[in-house]
Parts: structure tokens; sequence; C-alpha cells
């Protein structure tokens, strides 16, 4: 115990406010959370009420500036805490992460004033949840590849958009999304030009939701297909310049990236977590299965792979909010974060036995759960070929 007190007191990313912040979102989790969580996992998603209580404990608000109702916090240190907690509860928010992870960088950096106005005081309240859909059937990884179009009409007010996008996370409860789409057509020295961004309103004619996916894991994170037949996006409603949208996507997917490295490794910090308390309460041949050498040696190494991906996440934590974290480092960060979170999640549900294979234990859950970390936000195959490109290969 001793030796873990230390460590927690040697690692500085966090202080006072955070730790502060850390208890209330503590005690929220137990009281909102905990006591309804297998309801949403049945149901396949959070309902959606739950997001106005999130909004009314500030968490949509943090990184939003003063006067459109947030707190003017410009750091995602509180985010990281959110990461922890919920994980370390075994839990989610559903598919609110995200509004804050995805969206709101894309309203901060690209919004105008006037749209800024519009758009972040719902925001902040819950009023108007958002999703950010990039892949489309087909595509993938290549988004440079995508069909969705979006055309001007004659008088310019306003775009038609036509198209479809899948493995669309929030999108089910959306009220707002990023719509990645074609206002140009590609050219040969160039695949990635002619995209543009539009903040969309599913109440839109023309707009539906199709599938809600019946996935692995994230079962409480509703996820959708969306398809748009002849949708009308006014033109106020374009962000950004257009034809430039796969440099803003490319700017904000090492915040996305962090994200999932962070959460990847919270995952981790907490399966260890769930495996010590298991193995110290199961008994096995008249002893505890905490007691067996190989059971130690198992926990110790997990162990040590968590301490290294807690380095890792704090310092891209500690470059994200200076403004410095390279996509590069975004790339190896969720990387090295989330091949750890396999192999520890792995060695730690092999712990519990045939009741880690049972759902109404957490470490089967985030087994799940985990397994959409090396796909999701770029796959590993990805992050490699970002890191080497950067190596000079």
């Amino acid at each position: 115990m001793r030796q873990l007190e230390v460590a927690a007191v040697r690692r500085t990313v966090f202080d006072e406010d955070h730790e502060a912040f850390r208890e209330t979102l503590r005690a929220f989790i137990e009281a909102e959370v905990v006591p309804v969580y297998d309801e949403w996992f049945a149901a396949g998603q959070a309902p959606r009420d739950f997001y106005y209580k999130l909004a009314e404990l500030g968490i949509f608000g943090i990184r939003v500036d003063e006067e459109y109702g947030g707190a003017g916090i410009d750091s995602y240190k509180f985010e990281a805490v959110m990461y922890e907690e919920t994980a370390r509860a075994g839990v989610q928010f559903g598919g609110s992460g995200v509004h804050v992870l995805l969206g709101l960088p894309y309203i901060k950096t690209l919004a105008t004033d006037e749209q800024k106005k519009r758009f972040l005081p719902k925001f902040v309240s819950g009023e108007e949840m958002w999703a950010l859909a990039m892949t489309e059937p087909g595509t993938g990884s290549d988004l440079a590849g995508m069909k969705t179009t979006a055309k001007l009409s004659e008088d310019g007010t306003h775009y038609v958009l036509n198209g479809s996008k899948t493995f669309i996370t929030g999108g089910v409860h959306a009220d707002r999304v990023i719509v990645c789409a074609r206002t140009s057509p590609s050219t040969a020295e160039d695949r990635r030009f002619g995209i543009s961004l539009f903040a969309v309103d599913t109440k839109s004619e023309g707009y539906s939701i199709g599938r809600k996916l019946d996935k692995l894991g994230l079962k409480t994170s509703d996820t959708a297909e969306l398809a748009f037949v002849d949708v009308k996006v006014p033109a106020e409603d374009l962000l950004g310049e257009e034809n430039k949208g796969f440099s803003y996507l490319g700017h904000n997917l090492a915040s996305e990236r962090w994200g999932i490295a962070f959460g990847a490794y919270a995952q981790a910090k907490a399966a260890v977590r769930f495996a010590k308390e298991y193995v110290q309460e199961r008994t096995v041949f008249g002893k505890p299965v905490a007691s067996f050498q190989n059971t130690k040696f198992e926990l110790a190494a997990c162990q040590a792979e968590v301490d290294a991906a807690e380095a890792v996440v704090d310092r891209a934590l500690e470059a994200l909010d200076a403004d410095e974290l390279t996509p590069a480092e975004a790339a190896s960060a969720k990387l090295f974060c989330t091949e750890v979170a396999h192999r520890v999640i792995d060695r730690c549900l092999q712990l519990h036995g045939g009741y880690g294979f049972m759902n109404e234990y957490p470490i089967a859950r985030l087994y799940a759960d985990n397994r959409v970390n090396r796909i999701y936000g770029g796959t590993s195959e990805i992050m490699k070929t970002i890191i080497a490109k950067d190596m000079g290969l």
C-alpha cells in the first residue's frame, strides 16, 4: 500500500481541483449510474435524460468559454479524470464522450462567432447533443474516398446533402451531427481536396437513422448508421471553409487519439484493480488465488505495463494542453496504450477463470469494450504508418 501511495504522489499531472472533481464524479457515478447500469446494458444505450444530468454536473461546459455558459477551463485534464473514474467503476456515460471529445474541438476552432452563439449554449446544457460522422460503408480509414456529397444550391442559401455514414457513435441520440461530405471532386494531385464539414440538424427532412448497430462491446453507447436524402443544410451551418475539411479532420485527430489512448490506459488500470480484488477473495485448493506465485507474477507484470502506459498518456496530456501534441506523438500514445490494455485486460480476465467470461463481472465487459480501441480513431496499422512516416521511413 505504501508503494502505491508513493507512486500516486509522484504523479504530477493532476492538482487539488482535479482531485476534488474526482470525488464529486465518483459520488455521482455511484448514485446515478451504477444502480441502473445493467438496465442500460440490456437496452443497448443510456437514456437521453441522463445527458441532462451530465450537463447539470458541468461535464459538457468545462472547456467552453464562460460567455456561452461554460467554465472556460482550457484543459483536457478533467476529461482524463472522467476516463479514470468511469473505468474504475466499470461503466460508461453512453455516447456522450463524442459530444465533448469529438464535437467540441470543431466548434471551438471552426465556428464563427454567430455559430458559437447558436451552438454552444445548447451544447453546454445538453439540449443539443453532438456527434461526428466521418466513416462510410466501404471506405473505412480512407477518408479521402468518401462518397457523401453536399452541393450548393443555385441561390447559395443551402447545400443539398446526399449519402450515408456508418459506425457513428452517439448517432441515435444526436441532435446535431458534424457531417463530412464532398463539396468538390478530388484532384489527381490531391485526393483529400474537396471535403467540407457541416453542422447538420438531425430533425432535417431527408435525414434518417438506420440500424442501431449491435456491437461486441460498448453496449451502452448508441452507435448507428445514418442516411441523407436531399437534406437541405443552411449555408450558415458550414463549419470552416469549403473544401478544407480534410485538414480540419487531421488537426483534431490528435486529441481524439489521445482520448482513446487515455481511455485504454484507464481500462487497463481498472482491470488490474478488478483482478486484484477477485484473486484476494477467490479461494482454490483451500488458499486464496492471490497466494499463488503465478498470480503474483501476472499481476506484477500487468502493473508494470500500466505504470508505463500512465507515463505515456500523462506526457501526451501535458503536450495536448500546451497545444504541442503532434500527430505522430498522438499515434504513438494510442498504439502503445491500446496494445498494453489489450494484453493487460486479457491476462486479468484469465485470472478470473470461468467467471471472467460472464457479463455480470466487469472484467468481461471491459474485455469486450477494449477491443475497439485498436480499430476506431485509426487502426493500429494506421498508427504505425503515421509513426514510420514521422521517422522518415
